[in-house]
């Protein structure tokens, strides 16, 4: 296939054909190797030493995973994308990679919980960490120290859907030549690119909206190429060898997946290859459902709260309107206290109690009693995170199926 500048959808379908393949097959194959030989010593001598590219052993690349990044790549319009075994093999391994004890994190408040707890475990390493309101810029600026390393965002909270202030953050960093990495995740490069606000570094969980079907786990880091790592302080000095756009992501591919070995199966790369291919399709389709249940549950009498960004009553509605494609598929909402908050939610036929998110399914799950269920009261508070929310990853069944059961179920 010729390179040519296409779409979004025709450039991920046709990605594997940009190389030859073997017997003109119209996908990579699955090399399921766990090493891979030179022609002599010298070649294989030469892949290691990076004279020649190559791949050595499956721990620090595969080519059915080299094909998956290279889709990632297109899709974030990146420099360079490793892939790792999961979404947080990916945050962690850039955290472990970049920072050293003694360095400073601002970080969003409004984060995953399992993020959250990542960098709490971070702070025992002695790296210091900020949670500040991030929907706010001026929190950001406030907590920048001399010896700030990383501002990390998401852009659509998970769960309560807070937007973080995406285009001054992005500016302030480059104007401090701060390394912003936003995790992408809720949105997907169809929705957002992060590089479009200058972040560094984008971060997807492809277990999610980009395999989309549930049945491969993955995670991704993107090197956008908007940031200058001549000047980053952590670049050990073998990597200085190198020229400064090619430093970053090549510490965090070797320190992460040469050293601590956090790598994505082949095939598991495949399966979630194979479902990027529908991505924005998916999105569209799960993007309407989300809106006209928002929409729905807006008016229902037992629901007290609805956080949805395409809502024209989500505090950050503005801002997503303006810099997303869409608002994403993932909405939630609190059920009144005098209702029965189990006996609503287990009257739903359709909705799968589920704690994933992306499936073609719509997924349904009561945060505060699963994946915030041993997070102190007060940490929850502080992400809005009250024990009648209801966290829905809507799918792509049709339209009337899915708001009928919802109504079904919440009608006390």
């Amino acid at each position: 296939m010729t390179e040519k500048k296409y779409g979004f959808t025709t450039s991920v379908l046709h990605s594997d054909r940009s190389k030859s393949i073997e017997h003109g097959s119209l996908h990579r194959p699955v090399h399921t190797s766990a090493a891979f030989s030179g022609a002599d010593a010298s070649e294989l001598a030469a892949v290691f030493q990076g004279r020649q590219s190559g791949y050595r052993y499956a721990r620090q690349g595969n080519p059915t995973v080299g094909a998956l990044e290279d889709r990632i790549n297109r899709m974030e319009g990146g420099a360079a994308t490793i892939c790792f075994a999961s979404g947080m093999a990916a945050i962690g391994s850039l955290f472990q990679s970049l920072l050293c004890a003694g360095d400073h994190v601002v970080s969003s408040v409004f984060l995953f919980g399992n993020t959250r707890h990542q960098l709490n475990t971070m702070s025992g390493l002695g790296v210091d960490v900020d949670f500040v309101d991030a929907t706010d810029v001026s929190n950001i600026e406030k907590s920048l120290r001399d010896n700030t390393r990383i501002v990390f965002v998401e852009t659509i909270a998970n769960p309560r859907t807070q937007i973080a202030d995406l285009e001054k953050i992005g500016k302030l960093c480059q104007e401090r030549n701060i390394l912003l990495a936003v995790d992408n995740t809720m949105t997907s490069p169809w929705l957002f690119r992060p590089k479009s606000i200058g972040a560094a570094l984008s971060i997807n969980s492809l277990t999610k909206f980009i395999g989309g079907h549930g049945n491969a786990m993955g995670g991704s880091v993107t090197d956008t190429g908007e940031f200058d790592w001549s000047g980053y302080p952590n670049i050990a000095e073998g990597f200085k060898k190198l020229s400064p756009e090619q430093r970053g992501h090549t510490q965090i591919r070797v320190r992460a997946l040469r050293d601590f070995g956090a790598c994505l199966g082949p095939e598991s790369a495949h399966h979630l290859s194979i479902g990027a291919e529908t991505l924005a399709l998916r999105m569209e389709r799960s993007g309407l459902n989300a809106m006209a249940l928002a929409q729905m549950l807006e008016k229902e009498e037992v629901v007290t709260a609805v956080y949805y960004p395409g809502l024209s009553s989500h505090p950050q509605h503005e801002l997503a309107a303006r810099i997303f494609r869409g608002s994403g598929s993932m909405l939630s909402f609190e059920i009144d206290e005098k209702a029965d908050f189990f006996a609503c939610l287990n009257r739903l036929k359709i909705g799968v109690f589920a704690s994933n998110l992306g499936d073609n399914r719509t997924l349904v799950n009561p945060v505060a009693h699963t994946i915030y269920y041993d997070m102190s009261e007060a940490a929850r508070k502080e992400q809005g995170i009250a024990r009648s929310l209801v966290r829905v990853s809507v799918g792509i069944e049709e339209t009337e199926d899915l708001l009928g059961d919802f109504r079904q179920a919440l009608s006390v």
